[in-house]
Formats: structure tokens, C-alpha cells, sequence
């Protein structure tokens, strides 16, 4: 099996060997090409800059804020439906208080 190498596994660790990054009009850009030369192959790596690096981690943390956002919702919305269901129960209390009394007083 004949497979290029990717970003994170390179076919080889020796960048003057590895293809180098070059925009193409018929290729994705970024893509190896095949017959490439191996004179400047470290400088044709500018698409590896560190805002590139940095990518998965900015979207992870964008990932992580957004669950974050999304359990604070979630414990709201519980704490809204305990609040209600803890009012219905007062309320019934009190009638059942009031209930009583009247009776007491109608003796």
C-alpha cells in the first residue's frame, strides 16, 4: 500500500524528504504533491504555523464552554422546577392549615 504521509505522520522525519506544502489550483491546498522537490521543503512549511497548532485546542476549549454554558442551563432549569414544586407544596400546607383552623373555629 502505496499511502502519503500526513502532518502528524510523516512517511519520514528528515524535512528536506518530505513533500513540500504548496497551494495548488487542482489540488487541496496543503496536499503533497507527488513528484516534489526536496530543496526548500522546510521553507514551504508555512501553512505549519502555531495558529495552526493551536486549533484543536481552541476548539476544544470553544467545545468545553459551550457543555459549560449548556450544564449551568440545565441546573437552572432544575433548580426553577424545584422551586415550583416546593411553592405547590407550601400552598397546599397552608390550605390544609387554614382548613383546620376554620374547623377549629366553627366548634
Amino acid at each position: 500500500m502505496n499511502t502519503a504521509g500526513t502532518i502528524d505522520r510523516p512517511l519520514t522525519h528528515d524535512p528536506t524528504k518530505q513533500a513540500p506544502m504548496k497551494p495548488s489550483t487542482h489540488e487541496p491546498a496543503g496536499s503533497a504533491t507527488e513528484d516534489f522537490p526536496t530543496t526548500g521543503a522546510i521553507d514551504s512549511r508555512q501553512n505549519r504555523t502555531r495558529e495552526m497548532q493551536l486549533i484543536p485546542e481552541a476548539l476544544a476549549r470553544a467545545h468545553m464552554r459551550q457543555r459549560l454554558h449548556e450544564a449551568e442551563q440545565e441546573r437552572r432549569a432544575g433548580r426553577l422546577v424545584t422551586a415550583r414544586r416546593m411553592q405547590r407544596r407550601a400552598e397546599r400546607a397552608s390550605m390544609r392549615a387554614r382548613r383546620a383552623l376554620a374547623m377549629a373555629v366553627m366548634q
